[in-house]
């Protein structure tokens, strides 16, 4: 009897493969060919699930948005108050998500920046890193609207909108900074950055 294939769980294979070629040789590495190599497949079965090259690259880009946001909206799904163990906790929970604090978030957020630099020339695959950024800037909005819910933002912050942004640029920054430099930007000085970042925002008293 043959084997039956699921193939949703095929194609997140592939994807997976996808982040393995990517992070170790950037997208210019991610041929069908090398893909399938990795995954252990015959190039005509990724071919079976993707029609070409953009679509594999495209799926595995927006199945890197998916498995971010699931992660985030887990945190959010059972959120119980911010002002536990410490006020910014339950932000930096969130936020610690989107950065390279364990050896599978790393290679999420060196895939995450080649497919970005990729994208600038590639615009099949613009509108899906555009949607990776913007996620970001959700997050990050997200998790001060918490904080100011609790009533643990600082008062003298008057736009929220100015902050997230600040906060997103400061989590593509210490991504950026970790796969670039991961010896010295090691997951205990990312969090401890982000850390005084978040306590710097919360009210006094």
């Amino acid at each position: 009897m043959p084997k039956i294939v699921d193939p949703i769980q095929r194609r997140k294979a592939v994807a997976d493969a996808v982040f393995r070629v990517v992070a170790e040789e950037g997208v210019q590495g991610a041929s069908l060919r090398r893909v399938a190599e990795e995954a252990g497949l015959a190039i005509g079965s990724v071919r079976h699930y993707f029609d070409g090259h953009t679509e594999l690259l495209g799926f595995a880009l927006a199945e890197l948005n998916n498995r971010v946001n699931l992660r985030v909206e887990a945190h959010l799904a059972r959120r119980d108050t911010e002002t536990r163990p410490r006020p910014g906790h339950f932000a930096e929970q969130v936020l610690a998500e989107l950065l390279p604090l364990d050896p599978p978030r790393l290679e999420e957020a060196a895939v995450w920046l080649a497919f970005t630099a990729t994208a600038r020339s590639h615009p099949a695959l613009a509108p899906i890193a555009l949607e990776l950024a913007s996620g970001v800037r959700w997050i990050a909005h997200r998790a001060l609207t918490g904080m100011a819910e609790a009533g643990v933002l600082n008062d003298t912050i008057g736009d929220l909108e100015h902050e997230s942004d600040r906060l997103a640029a400061l989590l593509d920054g210490l991504a950026l900074a970790a796969v670039i430099d991961p010896g010295r930007r090691d997951p205990d000085t990312i969090r401890a950055v982000l850390r005084l970042h978040l306590a710097s925002l919360v009210r006094n008293g």
